[in-house]
């Protein structure tokens, strides 16, 4: 239990008591590492690479620089660019309308699920029908022009998307697919299917606060395509095989050796600090139910028969930014995720979205609130969070 002074101190992530756990594995193999003086696409991507795809059940796994990187090597990768067009959602993180427009391509946001909070079937149907045409094998959009050719769900919070109409979609008028799984490596759909194995390529981020952190910026794109996992793999060294021969134009997106021997290690521990945080889940289901708060705070729909691995917990709550003072207040740590929709973002205002056009995201971006959930919590903690919330709204 952690006591400072009177007060228990609950922050959002901790990542010491993380460490304290691993340090006497993690650092002989930096050590080892820095021994051998090779830092850039040695022994251990490789390893990391046939392990992480072995994890999530994929052909391929191609270790990269970030989960942004991720995401463009994946859209690079499949020829997405000036004229294209990229369906996914506004209420994610940047990255990944960011990577899309950095293409070349447009945007194309679609609202959300307000249950998961992941991109809506329904509404990529609806836009599909109201404002697309097929033309021989493309789906045009007819207010822009641009050839629809790509779905990009976000498997959010470390849920799966609804994944079986999406991909009926995309099968139905020839779209790609790109899994946004930054937030859900181990996350799983209906049967077991492994997030970032249903579409063409899945975008993994190891970012440190992610489920799986590296020490600073990594990430890797799984896929079962092997043309494609060559194709990522020739990118990723600015598009050169051979060395120094280059056929296409790609980018600087390898992983570092040391972040991949960090990975490596941490990722044997992956499932027992995934059952951490739903167990930390399933207690804040029960203690905030048996608080009786109705409809004052709302808690995570976790869809039955998907493995849902809790990258957040994020609640509705009724005067988010009051309860989330009055958590500050009592030494308990908080984050919005994510406080404006990209669709009212000022960098895409070309894209000529208003308020209003999603009010799925937009509603969610004013009530969510992400409560601390990571494996090491104590008990005492997840009490404390419960009693300030319940105190608050009675």
């Amino acid at each position: 239990m952690v006591f400072y002074g009177a007060m228990t101190n609950v922050p959002l992530l901790d990542l010491k008591a993380q460490f304290a756990q691993i340090r006497a594995e993690v650092m002989p193999v930096i050590d080892q590492v820095c021994a051998s003086q090779h830092f850039i696409l040695g022994e251990h991507v490789r390893a990391l690479e046939e392990e992480v795809a072995r994890y999530c059940a994929a052909s391929a796994g191609i270790g990269v620089s970030s989960g942004t990187d991720a995401l463009l090597l994946a859209l690079m990768a499949l020829n997405i660019g000036a004229g294209d067009e990229v369906i996914t959602s506004p209420f994610t993180f940047f990255a990944t309308a960011g990577t899309i427009a950095r293409t070349g391509a447009r945007p194309v946001f679609c609202d959300i699920d307000p249950l998961t909070f992941n991109l809506s079937p329904a509404a990529v149907q609806a836009f599909i029908d109201d404002h697309c045409v097929a033309q021989g094998e493309q789906l045009i959009n007819r207010g822009t022009g641009g050839r629809i050719k790509a779905l990009m769900p976000v498997h959010l919070y470390g849920q799966s998307a609804d994944m079986d109409p999406l991909m009926a979609i995309a099968r139905r008028h020839r779209l790609k697919v790109i899994e946004d799984a930054a937030q859900a490596i181990g996350t799983e759909y209906k049967n077991g299917v492994h997030a970032g194995t249903i579409g063409d390529v899945g975008c993994f981020s190891f970012f440190p606060t992610k489920n799986l952190g590296a020490f600073g910026d990594a990430g890797l794109c799984t896929t079962n395509d092997m043309e494609l996992a060559e194709a990522m793999r020739v990118l990723r060294v600015h598009g050169g095989k051979p060395k120094y021969f280059h056929a296409v134009i790609g980018g600087n997106f390898r992983i570092d050796e040391l972040q991949a021997a960090v990975l490596r290690v941490k990722l044997k521990y992956l499932d027992r600090w995934t059952e951490g945080r739903q167990r930390n889940a399933a207690y804040y289901d029960t203690a905030f139910a048996g608080a009786g708060l109705g409809a004052k705070l709302r808690t995570p729909l976790a869809v039955a028969g998907y493995r849902h691995v809790f990258n957040q917990y994020v609640v509705r709550a009724q005067g988010r930014n009051a309860l989330r003072a009055r958590l500050m207040e009592r030494g308990i740590g908080s984050e919005v995720y994510y406080p404006v929709p990209l669709h009212l973002q000022g960098c895409f205002a070309y894209l000529n979205y208003r308020a209003g056009d999603f009010p799925q995201s937009e509603r969610a971006a004013e009530e969510t609130l992400a409560l601390p959930i990571y494996p090491e919590l104590e008990q005492a903690q997840l009490a404390h969070v419960v009693a300030t919330i319940a105190e608050f709204y009675g």
